[in-house]
Formats: C-alpha cells, sequence, structure tokens
C-alpha cells in the first residue's frame, strides 16, 4: 500500500510541479507556471506600442507569468528600436499539450510559433537527431557570454551550438529557520560541511525536537546537488543511466546516517516544495530546506508568517572547497526554423531574457537569480529595501550567489532523465527512507529497472 501511495503522490506531484515548481527532477516543473495542465488555452497579443509595420510573431508558453515578463520586455524593446518592432501573439497552453504539438510542429514544419518556452525535462526531445529544428543563439548569446553562468547555457545546447535561454539560474541554497536555530545554540554561520550539518542537528533535535531537514522521498533535489557536489550526475556522458554510481551510493549512505541521527525526516508531502511540507515549514518543524533561489518565492507567498526568521547561506559540503551549488529547473526559450524573421527573433529573445534589463525585471518581478550576472553586482537592484524578497529574508540572497557564483554546477537533462527520475521518485527513495531497504540493494535495483525500461 506504501508503493502504492508514493506512485500516487508522484504522478500528483508532476501536475502540481507544472503549476509551481521551476524545474523539478522529479517532473515538469517551471517555478512561475500559473495555469493548470487541465486549464484553457488562453491568447493575447502583446506589443500595443508597436507601429503598423511592426512584424509579427507567435509565441507558445505553459506559463502565463512568462508571457507577462516578455510584455514588458516588448515594450522596453519597441521603445529602443523603432525600426524593428515586434506584436507578440502569445499562447498559453497546458504542459504536456504545448509540449507534444511544439514538437509535432517543429519536426513537421508546420503550425509551429516563432518563439515558445521548452521546459528542461523536455528539452533533450528537442536536440535529437542531426538536424535540430532549433535555432543555434551563439550570434546573438555573444555579448552576454562572459557574465552569463556557463551551466545554465550548456544545458540547452549541443555540441557548441546553444538553442535557449534560460529564466533563471535555480542556484541551490541553504535556508535556515534562525529562531529554530538559536534556540539550540547553534550558529548557521559555522555550518561549512555536512559532517557540521550533522552536528548541529543533532543539537536542534536534542535541544527543540525539531529536525534540521528532510529526508526527501518524491524529488530529487538532494540527490542532484549531492551528486554535483561530488562532480558526478545520474548518467554517464553518453547520457546512460548510473544511479548506483559510487557518488550516489556515498550521497544515500550520507542522507541515511543523518535521518537515523534524527537529524532530517521524511516530510509530507515527500519533499519540501509540496502544499503539506510547507504547512510543516510554518509550523516550525524543520529548521532548514536545501532548495534553488526560486524556492524564495514559496516563502513570500505561501509561508508569509515566517518573514524575518531565515537567513540564506551556501551549502554544506562533503570538504571544503567542493562546488557548493547546483543549478536545478528551468525553462529554455527558443526561436524555431520556421520563424519569419529568425534573425529579429533571436534578438528579441537575447534581449527578453539576457539585457540588463531583462534581468533587473526578472529579479523585481519573478524573484528568480538572473542567468546574466551582470546584475547581481548592482545593488541598486539586488539590496534595493522595497523588495519583497529583500525584506523577508534576514540576509540577501545575491551575498550568497555572488559568493558561489563560480561553484554552480548542472545536472545534464537527457532522453533518459524521466525514466529515471520516475523510478527513483515513485520507488528508491522511498524504499530507503521509508522502508529502510539497504542503499546498496535498492539503488542496484533501480538501476536495472531503468536499464529495462529503456531497452
Amino acid at each position: 500500500m506504501k508503493r502504492i501511495l508514493c506512485l500516487t503522490l508522484a504522478v500528483c506531484m508532476m501536475a502540481v510541479f507544472a503549476l509551481t515548481g521551476c524545474g523539478s527532477s522529479s517532473g515538469p516543473a517551471d517555478s512561475t507556471a500559473a495555469a493548470s495542465s487541465s486549464a484553457a488555452v488562453q491568447t493575447q497579443q502583446l506589443g500595443s506600442n508597436a507601429g503598423a509595420n511592426a512584424t509579427e510573431m507567435n509565441f507558445w508558453t505553459f506559463v502565463d507569468l512568462h508571457g507577462k515578463h516578455l510584455d514588458k520586455m516588448l515594450g522596453l524593446w519597441n521603445e529602443k528600436n523603432p525600426d524593428k518592432q515586434i506584436k507578440l501573439n502569445v499562447t498559453v497552453m497546458p504542459y504536456d499539450d504545448m509540449h507534444n504539438k511544439l514538437l509535432i510542429a517543429v519536426q513537421t514544419g508546420q503550425g509551429a510559433p516563432d518563439i515558445a518556452d521548452i521546459e528542461l525535462g523536455k528539452f533533450p526531445n528537442f536536440l535529437e537527431g542531426d538536424n535540430v529544428p532549433l535555432e543555434a543563439l551563439n550570434d546573438v548569446f555573444e555579448p552576454y557570454k562572459s557574465t552569463t553562468v556557463p551551466a545554465r547555457v550548456e544545458i540547452y545546447s549541443k555540441g557548441d551550438k546553444v538553442y535557449g535561454f534560460d529564466y533563471h539560474v535555480g542556484a541551490t541554497l541553504a535556508y535556515y529557520n534562525t529562531e529554530i536555530l538559536e534556540k539550540a545554540g547553534v550558529d548557521y554561520k559555522t555550518i561549512k560541511t555536512w559532517d557540521d550539518y550533522k552536528k548541529a542537528g543533532i543539537q536542534v533535535y536534542e535541544k527543540t525536537g525539531k529536525y534540521m531537514g528532510t529526508a526527501d522521498t518524491s524529488a530529487t533535489w538532494q540527490a542532484s546537488l549531492l551528486l554535483a557536489q561530488q562532480n558526478s550526475d545520474f548518467t554517464d556522458d553518453n547520457g546512460q543511466p548510473k544511479v548506483n554510481s559510487p557518488e550516489m551510493i556515498k550521497a544515500m549512505e550520507m542522507l541515511v546516517d543523518l535521518q537515523k541521527n534524527n537529524v532530517i525526516h521524511t516530510i509530507p508531502g515527500g519533499q519540501p516544495d509540496t502544499e503539506e511540507a510547507k504547512g510543516e515549514y510554518n509550523k516550525g518543524n524543520y529548521a532548514s530546506a536545501l532548495m534553488p533561489e526560486w524556492f524564495m518565492s514559496r516563502f513570500i507567498n505561501e509561508m508569509k508568517d515566517l518573514k524575518g526568521k531565515y537567513a540564506i547561506a551556501p551549502l554544506p559540503v562533503f570538504k571544503e572547497g567542493d562546488p557548493r551549488s547546483v543549478g536545478l529547473g528551468g525553462t529554455g526559450t527558443v526561436v524555431t526554423k520556421t520563424a519569419k524573421n529568425v534573425q529579429l527573433a533571436k534578438e528579441f529573445v537575447a534581449f527578453a531574457k539576457l539585457s540588463k534589463e531583462a534581468t533587473t525585471e526578472i529579479w523585481n518581478t519573478l524573484g528568480f537569480d538572473p542567468v546574466n550576472m551582470e546584475v547581481w553586482n548592482d545593488k541598486a537592484v539586488t539590496h534595493n529595501p522595497d523588495n519583497e524578497y529583500v525584506q523577508y529574508f534576514k540576509t540577501n540572497a545575491f551575498d550568497t550567489l555572488n559568493e558561489i557564483k563560480n561553484e554552480i554546477k548542472a545536472i545534464k537533462s537527457v532522453k533518459a532523465s524521466p525514466t529515471i527520475n520516475n523510478i527513483l521518485c515513485t520507488v528508491t527513495l522511498n524504499a530507503i527512507f521509508e522502508d529502510g531497504q539497504d542503499v546498496k540493494e535498492a539503488l542496484n535495483e533501480a538501476q536495472e529497472q531503468i536499464t529495462q525500461e529503456l531497452k
């Protein structure tokens, strides 16, 4: 029965992530998604300040707020480029419907939009074969190359060609409830390694009865960051699964040790980014969340009572000097081969995602860590006292982001990724953290099942 419940939860989670999680490692996701996976198609024309000779383009997305962001950027573009103005017809569709329709359209060369959003988990489907149906963006990326997080471009690339620009880095950070830690006599700033985290967690449990963190069963956020810290991945260089690697075993065995010492514990919903889990955080039952930067918006919107209690810091690592972050989740904006005016579409996409104006808007409106790091050092933007994210947290996110900006690793999204995520999040993690199955045994079974399903 427990396995059936876990499978049901995971299926539900995939729908939830299409609404709320920006690139979940366990299902389709984008952190700004506003439309339900069963919502009706929405259409709107943007570019009200465009002249009669403006070029009309079509944009497909599964996230309503992405269209709203492009609306603001389109207004600025048309002001700055009176001779290259654009009108944008935006269509918002349910997650699966949009990606399925888009894949057919670009493969057949019939009915594709000029510009589209493709969620990270779906992106490999569009890069298969020798004839990629998307336009390479290298030329419009060049002006921003030196200030852009490399890992967030590589995940939307094939060979030496860049095909998509993300809305955010999704750098994983540590969020600490300082109120709980102070009651336990713990200073979060002293937590540098997982040994430090364990020691602090034991003290927190002994003094307060609270858990330091979660043992996730329905998402691979934790596994991803622990693999990245070891410069490893769920797949090898050829995209083949390796979920029973020494690095994965080390990661899971460390988490089991933390669980046995009451440092971490399973949480309702299976991971922090669920409605049930946020309820537990609101009650003060967990003292930390190790999640991507976009999780800040969850605090703002769904955990309002915790304002002023949380500090942001780098992740603990196995040993000092290991990379302290990994970019998780994401959506790449692309230009299709059949776009009416390919060069104009490419220039606009670069402006809307990578320019200083765009990155400022991405932080101010969406609360994301922009891919172009130029704005990261502009304190007038990042430390604006009127910004709700600045007001909520005890520390500034960009102080930590700038500290770890050269350590942000990436986990590949490949053809095998959906199968890997499904098995880990519906069977393996539950077996390890709920049923107490031996880590090596559980991971060997997962490797065998994943390999069998991929045949």
